[in-house]
């Protein structure tokens, strides 16, 4: 694939810097460090919001961003904030000062900002790259108004995690069904393993659980028309979710609201856990010379007329905000994190992800990404993730508290399910 952006345009580029004067916006959001990269020109800086503020991403942004001043001159401020409180607050964010591009996700929840004009389209760039992305990943990249405000830069799946070592010296085999998931659990838990790290302090991993739960047991038209907002959250399908998920909590990792992802996935790295449910990203937690132990599964059939066809998988990117400083730096700047060449550096020191772009050379994959890269090529549906798929709001006021109430008490859902349905009519005609 030719790729003019970052190469054929760079002279270009730097005159237009030249003459409009770019300079770099100030962070409406809390940085958690300086994490300026290096050695451009200041007065000619692209500015970052980055929310990958685990030492492993942001490391791995880090050397992108660098490689990408030392090819073209042009300095990458980089504004790298928690991860956690990023997109609580990414609504204010957006509509104060933004950095030029920001990391972010496909699915709803980047089109729900489109939509409000708080993103610029980049058709022109996607002009030049659109050839090194497949169709799904043009789709997904699009905001409802059809045109593209997305570059999709790596993803990765969400499934039941394992330690390699640890089933082999169990003897346990990979289950297919959700018996035999079950009976695993029961084994694990008379070997002294708590059968399934569990983590939802932040709100949103527990998220995951009822995303493969309701494509296993409804089937992903189902899923999806619920997350649009088009399904009632009182449908027996729904509560079928939760009566599944109840019978699976006693094999939970206890005090779920009081852990992190990274506390949970550190018992899997501990061997004290068997499974985890949970993204690929689950390895930053392993040192290296464990990560080669780390394996995964699909989570299992739960209903043979629905199958295992579906899963989320989740794409991170870039968008560019609403009225950038630097415009033509920025453009310049999403084209080369749309090549396979910035996406496969990144991932060199992150290998806990997989590459968007087709002329990524993926000929240095670990096999656990060479597996994560069959599962999601090899899935006929593929969703983003809850808080991806739905509207923002609804995600955060409404389904956070209401999850964390379910694991609070499991036991009382008809009055709960009746509280989410009354707040998601009211959300979604506003």
């Amino acid at each position: 694939m030719t790729r003019k952006p970052y190469l054929d345009r760079r002279t270009l580029l730097r005159g237009l810097l030249a003459s409009t004067g770019a300079a770099a916006a100030g962070p409406l959001l809390a940085a958690c460090g300086g994490d300026d990269s290096g050695g451009g020109d200041a007065d000619n800086a692209v500015t970052l919001g980055s929310q990958w503020s685990d030492p492993v991403p942001r490391d791995a942004c880090a050397a992108v961003m660098a490689a990408y001043t030392e090819q073209t001159g042009i300095d990458v401020k980089i504004n790298t904030m928690d991860h956690e409180t990023f997109p609580k607050q990414l609504n204010s964010y957006l509509q104060g000062r933004p950095d030029d591009v920001f990391t972010w996700c496909a699915g709803y929840r980047s089109q729900f900002f489109a939509d409000r004009g708080l993103l610029t389209p980049i058709d022109d760039v996607w002009d030049d790259i659109g050839a090194n992305y497949s169709e799904a990943l043009r789709e997904q990249s699009r905001g409802l108004d059809g045109k593209h405000y997305f570059i999709p830069f790596y993803y990765y799946p969400w499934a039941l995690f394992y330690r390699k070592s640890v089933f082999a010296d169990h003897g346990y085999e990979i289950p297919t069904t959700f018996d035999d998931l079950t009976a695993l659990c029961e084994q694990m838990s008379q070997d002294g393993l708590t059968p399934i790290a569990f983590a939802d302090k932040d709100g949103w991993p527990a998220m995951g659980t009822f995303d493969i739960l309701n494509l296993r047991i409804n089937g992903y038209d189902f899923h999806n028309a619920l997350m649009k907002g088009e399904t009632a959250w009182t449908d027996p399908g729904v509560a079928a979710v939760f009566d599944t998920w109840r019978e699976l909590l006693p094999y939970h990792q206890e005090n779920a609201l009081g852990r992190t992802w990274q506390e949970a996935a550190q018992a899997l790295a501990n061997k004290e856990a068997g499974m985890y449910m949970i993204g690929m990203f689950a390895g930053q937690q392993f040192d290296p010379s464990a990560r080669e132990d780390l394996d995964f599964f699909a989570f299992p059939e739960i209903d043979p007329a629905i199958g295992t066809d579906a899963l989320d998988a989740p794409i991170d990117g870039f968008l560019l905000s609403k009225d950038p400083r630097n415009d033509a730096g920025a453009r310049d700047l999403l084209s080369f994190l749309a090549s396979g060449e910035a996406q496969i550096l990144y991932l060199q020191s992150d290998p806990n992800n997989i590459a968007t772009a087709a002329d990524a050379d993926t000929s240095g994959y670990t096999p656990l990404q060479q597996k994560a890269a069959e599962l999601i090529a090899s899935a006929r549906y593929i969703s983003q993730f809850m808080d991806r798929d739905t509207r923002p709001d609804f995600a955060s006021t409404v389904m956070v508290p209401a999850l964390q109430e379910f694991l609070n008490n499991p036991n009382e859902t008809d009055s709960l399910l009746r509280s989410i349905e009354e707040q998601k009519s009211v959300i979604f005609s506003g």
